[in-house]
């Protein structure tokens, strides 16, 4: 009798008892070590522009928190292979001792979160997974200094232990170094330990060594640096790249602090029922009146007695003893019943001088607008956006240097040239690329790695001489809480709020769906006490319609100004066509009226000559450095205010010729 040996046994099933002895607590940083796309470290190009960032929003917020006007150095070295170190001082208070390990080694710890006011930092995430990045990626500890004091400065290197989230400090036998105060000892101590430490009295420093690729262009760092200058005018860069043999200077153009956003309570329409209830369930308040009074803004005695009369309960019932019933009745109360707005002195505007002046230095251009909508609600958040505009100016591949092309191309991941045109240069759409590739007589598909100089002089001399600005698509910069938002354009409500704009009502090319065309850069500001941001590396506002609403009402208030500029530029353009036309037939008019009356030959075509002028009187239309046209008559016409026009219209100007014969 024969067994079979192929009979396949039964797979062993978990039971609930082997389920539950694989559960375990999942550390916060253990989650976003494994998940660091979330954070913005999903590629190292990004990784390394995502550190910077946010290191500088941290010293930014530190330095205007403490009045003080912020300068920062930002410094680049690569160490090896894709490594580089990056490291950012400030010049702002410093930090304590006892709190340097939490802020840089433990994730979700801070100040900011449950803050109502307007600031670049949210979440206690971004410096310490910066820092986290780089240890998983190099093993090399993040190395902090803070200076309170000339007296107190502390020199740590930490590490964070994600299985616990907690941070592990490294040197000083867990307790990090106190750096001398005696100038001799204090250089000495900075030279064994390798810090480059700028003297500022106050300050803080930090290095992180991580795995990261460097390259210029579009989503780079120096272009997130060039649009923190214009959003922060008040700011002193230092930087230093890779490449750079000397530091870069980005120089404040404002001597004053913005003001200072405070701090408010929240207001009842951002509540929600859950929240209500907990809040009400632990608190201390000993009746409604004052609960609300103290958790809330906007919550008057007189508004406070109407939400309860409508929930049916009294203002002096302790919170921590209603039900749940009753608890929902006042929050539908809440929703009901008419709470003023909360105040606004929670934000911080650019204001559109200062958008006008940051625009106008860094971007070339003929017609600059800017507008600030009155502050808006969503979901009881304060939120404020602004507009800027600019049109006009060369396109940046026409402001590009032979060497700076040839760095580009070496650096870039683009795998085809049409690829690497769109991707390195702003607004630089397929049309664009295409008409550069087609006066340079190369290949859309040969690859920007194995040109040959031939091929690039070739291409060098197309993006000089090419006119794209037809098919040029507008540039937008987005920013949020005055920090630019480089990534993830198609996700932000900033963008999805232009491309369904009708844009041709006001003089621009646009296909449906799309970004309008031409040589147009638009700001977009959107400042608030809490950003929605679509996830937590901070790329993308999320779509709430009052956001929206606002921002195409501002936009819309740029664009009808610069449909007036384009009007009147193209009515001009065909007048002086037309008088073009006029004085090619003023001369033989003139001698057949002379020939046949005898009239005064010059006296007949002097006055030939001024009714064509008169006619054609737009050809002959001039702009104030405010954006007013002047008629001959030296009428006004006022294109409104927070307009800037740098020159007159480039369009020829005629000049009366003189007869070629007098008879």
């Amino acid at each position: 009798m024969s067994t079979d040996t192929n009979i396949k046994q039964p797979r062993r099933r978990a039971t609930a008892e082997s389920m539950a002895a694989s559960q375990r607590d999942i550390s916060v940083s253990e989650f976003f070590a494994k998940n660091r796309h979330l954070l913005g470290f999903d590629n190292p190009r990004k990784a390394i522009l995502t550190t910077v960032k946010e290191a500088v929003d941290n010293s930014l917020d530190a330095c205007e928190e403490a009045g003080i006007l912020p300068e920062i150095w930002v410094r680049m070295e690569e160490t090896g292979e894709n490594r580089y170190k990056v490291s950012v001082q400030d010049n702002g208070p410093g930090i304590l001792k006892k709190q340097i390990p939490l802020i840089f080694g433990k994730l979700l710890y801070g100040s900011k979160f449950h803050r109502m006011r307007m600031s670049r930092g949210q979440q206690g995430i971004g410096i310490s997974a910066a820092g986290m990045y780089g240890v998983l990626t190099t093993g090399k500890p993040v190395r902090i200094v803070s200076q309170t004091s000339p007296r107190h400065t502390y020199f740590y290197e930490i590490r964070i232990n994600t299985k616990k989230n907690v941070p592990e400090i490294l040197n000083g036998d867990g307790e990090g170094l106190a750096v001398p105060a005696g100038r001799d000892e204090r250089l000495a101590f900075l030279k064994e330990h390798a810090i480059t430490w700028e003297e500022t009295g106050t300050g803080t420093r930090i290095a992180i060594e991580l795995e990261a690729k460097y390259q210029r262009g579009r989503g780079s760092v120096d272009e997130y640096l060039e649009q923190t200058a214009i959003a922060n005018p008040h700011v002193r860069l230092h930087y230093q790249g890779p490449e750079d043999a000397s530091e870069r200077i980005y120089d404040r153009s404002a001597e004053q602090l913005p003001p200072e956003p405070k701090e408010i309570l929240p207001h009842p329409y951002g509540v929600e029922l859950g929240r209500l209830a907990d809040m009400m369930r632990h608190s201390p308040e000993q009746s409604l009146k004052s609960f609300f009074e103290n958790n809330f803004s906007r919550m008057s005695a007189a508004v406070t007695k109407t939400v309860c009369e409508a929930a049916g309960v009294s203002v002096r019932t302790y919170p921590s003893r209603l039900v749940r019933e009753e608890v929902e009745r006042v929050y539908k109360a809440l929703q009901e019943t008419k709470i003023p707005n909360p105040s606004t002195d929670c934000l911080s505007p650019i204001g559109e001088e200062l958008l006008l002046k940051g625009l106008h230095q860094v971007v070339p251009g003929e017609f600059y607008t800017a507008a600030t909508r009155p502050p808006a609600v969503y979901r009881g958040n304060p939120f404020q956006v602004e507009v800027a505009l600019a049109y006009g100016g060369a396109p940046v591949t026409q402001n590009i240097s032979s060497e700076l092309l040839h760095e580009l191309l070496e650096e870039t991941d683009a795998r085809t040239l049409r690829q690497f045109l769109m991707n390195t240069f702003q607004g630089i759409g397929a049309d664009g690329a295409d008409k550069i590739l087609k006066a340079s007589r190369l290949s859309t598909r040969m690859s920007p790695g194995k040109m040959k100089p031939k091929e690039m002089l070739a291409l060098y001399s197309a993006m000089k001489n090419v006119n794209i600005s037809e098919g040029q698509s507008m540039t937008v910069y987005r920013y949020a809480n005055r920090v630019p938002l480089q990534f993830q354009p198609s996700a932000c409500a900033m963008t999805q709020t232009i491309m369904n704009m009708n844009w041709r009502n006001y003089g621009l090319p646009q296909s449906r769906g799309s970004m309008p065309r031409g040589p147009i850069t638009v700001i977009v500001h959107l400042a608030s006490v809490w950003v929605p941001f679509t996830s937590e590396s901070k790329e993308a506002i999320a779509s709430y319609p009052e956001i929206q609403t606002e921002i195409r009402l501002a936009l819309q208030a740029v664009g009808r100004k610069l449909g007036m500029f384009l009007k009147r530029r193209q009515r001009a353009k065909e007048q002086t066509g037309r008088r073009n036309q006029f004085v090619c037939y003023l001369e033989e008019v003139a001698r057949t009226i002379h020939n046949i009356t005898g009239e005064d030959f010059k006296k007949v075509y002097d006055n030939l000559f001024e009714v064509a002028r008169i006619r054609t009187f737009e050809a002959d239309i001039k702009m104030d450095e405010n954006g007013n046209v002047l008629r001959p008559e030296d009428e006004e016409i006022d294109y409104g205010d927070n307009v800037l026009i740098v020159e007159d219209d480039p369009l020829e100007r005629l000049v009366r010729p003189l007869p070629k014969t007098l008879p």
